[in-house]
């Protein structure tokens, strides 16, 4: 997760002078050289103090974990005019409106609300040694499961770049490319322009995937500044 700009215990002293009355949030704002919005982030911190206590502001390794019936939950209230956005995001520790806005949108445009349960480890950790019999088993799943790299790779404890190879070369070659070629990676010059292309474009995944997750982690540092 990206680090805030501000610790935890500046957030809290700040709520708390806030709401003691010791300090308004356009001076709290000044002293922590907030620039646009300084003066609304500190009352959204100040309404997650109130609610949440300390807690707010703990460090989380994690992105939120939210069940597709919760998310089905939340827009209900919404739309029934139990809860303004500001309120429900408030009410369920929800990061940003932003997020529930983009529940609304599917909701909206009849897209199916899928359950979202962050899993960083299948970006990381020791590639997954395997046989060329699983290989063939954890690829099949994924793609009996609508290509589900990441729910697969969490289910099989393999990395995602690592699955993805896999089903990359099985789609484009069967089964038999699946075998074990460990330590027999071809040179450039050894490649066919087929296989070039295949490298550049799992190279260019990789890279678009990392993209990805960086400008997602900013976006949310943004958010949580706007605040």
């Amino acid at each position: 997760m990206s680090k805030s700009k501000y610790s935890p215990e500046e957030k809290i002293q700040a709520c708390t002078e806030f709401l003691s009355g010791k300090k308004s949030a356009n001076s709290l704002a000044t002293e922590l050289n907030m620039k646009k919005n300084g003066e609304q982030t500190i009352r959204y911190w100040s309404k997650l103090y109130s609610t949440y206590g300390t807690s707010a502001f703990q460090s989380k390794s994690t992105n939120n974990s939210y069940s597709k019936g919760f998310k089905e939950k939340v827009i209900k209230e919404y739309l029934d005019g139990e809860g303004s956005q500001s309120s429900l995001i408030l009410k369920y520790n929800i990061p940003s409106t932003s997020i529930l806005r983009r529940w609304l949108k599917k909701y909206n445009r009849h897209i199916e609300l899928k359950d979202y349960d962050p899993k960083p480890e299948v970006y990381m950790g020791d590639t997954l040694k395997t046989t060329f019999e699983e290989r063939i088993e954890i690829v099949k799943y994924c793609l009996e499961h609508d290509r589900d790299i990441k729910g697969t790779a969490a289910k099989y404890g393999c990395k995602y770049a690592q699955l993805y190879q896999w089903v990359r070369k099985f789609e484009n070659h069967g089964e038999e490319a699946l075998t074990d070629n460990r330590g027999k990676r071809k040179q450039e010059d050894e490649l066919s322009e087929m296989e070039k292309a295949e490298r550049k474009i799992a190279q260019l995944e990789r890279e678009k995937e990392e993209y990805r997750k960086k400008y997602e982690l900013l976006k949310k540092a943004d958010q949580r500044e706007r605040w």
